[in-house]
């Protein structure tokens, strides 16, 4: 399968689903995303706790906004 056809299949999956559906998997991948990141700051910042790395998280989320 090409990567256009993969591409096509993945557009007619989510015309399937219902909004609900592809609500769930947005939040899913925000989620993973942000896990992902918070993995990133603690390795970049490794004495930092659990609420050092949230604010962090949220600094980086909020220059995204804005760019």
């Amino acid at each position: 399968m090409s990567p256009r056809e993969a591409a096509d299949f993945q557009v007619q999956a989510y015309r399937r689903m219902t909004g609900e559906e592809r609500l769930a998997i947005a939040l899913r991948l925000h989620d993973l995303s942000c896990d992902i990141a918070r993995e990133g700051i603690r390795r970049q910042h490794p004495g930092a706790s659990e609420a050092q790395v949230n604010e962090l998280l949220r600094t980086r989320l909020q220059l995204a906004i804005r760019s």
